[in-house]
């Protein structure tokens, strides 16, 4: 049976490991980018209203010494997106070039940053993606949800525009990389 629960940073530090694996899973990045992203959701639990929702699958009679009862299946985690944190920098400034600085603090003056929404593979298409983002989003005091995607006619896209969320950025290259993405949000609070 797949439970949600969520988890403080120092849980989700803690169970680092487990959501590397379900994002490796999920993403099949090349193993040299694996040590970075594990920084980086390290540094995110730090972030100001860091909240992280875990889809786990609970093993109901655990073998005697079996201390791990569940398996983390899938993870959804953001934050309060605010000036200095580099995704919001970097979308800040290339929203204020291409639409202006009224529309760039519409977007992300008051901002939920949806970091990472991954599901493993073996657990994609259940519904755990859009039962974590509504669990995430529900009762945020935010104005927006903002969240980047690769801009492709992926699952993911198709979720993210099903909730609402259309792109305030097409085709976007983050400095130092070369995949597109589509930079996504929609009004709070989810229906």
């Amino acid at each position: 049976m797949i439970e949600f629960r969520g988890a403080g940073p120092a849980e989700f530090t803690e169970r680092l490991e487990a959501v590397i694996d379900v994002y490796t899973a999920a993403m099949n990045p090349p193993r040299d980018q694996i040590t970075g992203r594990k920084s980086i959701m390290r540094n995110h639990a730090t972030y100001p209203l860091f909240q992280c929702y875990f889809a786990e699958l609970r093993n109901s009679s655990p073998a005697p010494g079996d201390l791990e009862k569940s398996q983390i299946v899938g993870f959804a985690y953001g934050f309060h997106g605010a000036p200095g944190q580099w995704w919001h920098d970097v979308v800040f400034r290339a929203l204020t070039e291409q639409s202006g600085r009224e529309a760039a603090n519409a977007w992300l003056g008051d901002a939920f940053e949806l970091a990472e929404i991954h599901v493993h593979p073996d657990y994609q298409g259940k519904g755990i993606g859009r039962a974590m983002i509504k669990t995430l989003c529900a009762g945020r005091r935010e104005r927006s949800a903002v969240l980047s995607t690769h801009d492709q006619p992926t699952a993911a896209r198709h979720l993210y525009a099903s909730l609402g969320f259309t792109d305030l950025l097409a085709r976007f290259v983050f400095p130092g990389g070369y995949e597109e993405y589509a930079i996504a949000g929609r009004p709070l609070p989810l229906p």
